[in-house]
């Protein structure tokens, strides 16, 4: 079964996650950040995964802590769920359109974190959180997980463009952890 729990605690925030990439799109989410949620609750939904996430930080401080702590953990969560890798497709993209939105991103599954993030939003809050924090969501997990993201984007309504990008990343990454009935793992050099 390709399911992981872990939980993080530091002195600015407290994160349990549960991740199973076998789920049904099911998900409970309260991180305190309403928008947060909405969009890891698109991400679960449209990927197929089984998500819990709850989650409190330092709030009063700013949203930062806690929206980079939740990708890390998420990462963590993704990497132990695929484990060795034996079996996945590895590689899978999908562009996701959100009314004036479009948000396409490709994925490598293979072991090294990395991320490009090309589009800008509008303004600089959406749903009360600093639009910068995307990508430094989309950076925390990556790394963590040991996944190669390429992410682009555009839009007018940056409620749109962050739903896109959410949706298009559990697309993608759905595809990429599925089973493709080859035996072994998906690398030349025999590893991920």
């Amino acid at each position: 079964m390709r399911q992981s729990s872990i939980r993080r605690e530091t002195k600015e925030t407290r994160i349990d996650l549960a991740l199973d990439l076998e789920g049904e799109g099911e998900s409970r989410i309260e991180t305190g950040l309403p928008f947060l949620d909405h969009m890891l609750t698109s991400f679960a939904k449209h990927g197929g995964f089984a998500l819990r996430v709850d989650a409190a930080g330092d709030l009063e401080v700013d949203a930062h802590h806690l929206v980079e702590d939740v990708g890390i953990v998420l990462g963590a969560a993704l990497k132990e769920a695929v484990g060795d890798g034996a079996g996945i497709t590895r590689f899978a993209d999908a562009s996701i359109p959100m009314d004036e939105a479009l948000a396409t991103v490709a994925l490598d599954v293979g072991g090294r974190g990395y991320l490009v993030f090309t589009g800008s939003f509008n303004a600089p809050m959406v749903g009360g959180i600093d639009t910068t924090l995307f990508e430094h969501f989309f950076y925390s997990l990556c790394t963590k997980a040991g996944v190669t993201a390429h992410v682009r984007f555009y839009g007018r309504n940056d409620h749109h463009i962050a739903e896109a990008v959410y949706k298009a990343f559990g697309v993608a990454l759905r595809k990429a952890v599925a089973r493709d009935g080859r035996k072994g793992v998906p690398s030349t050099k025999g590893t991920l």
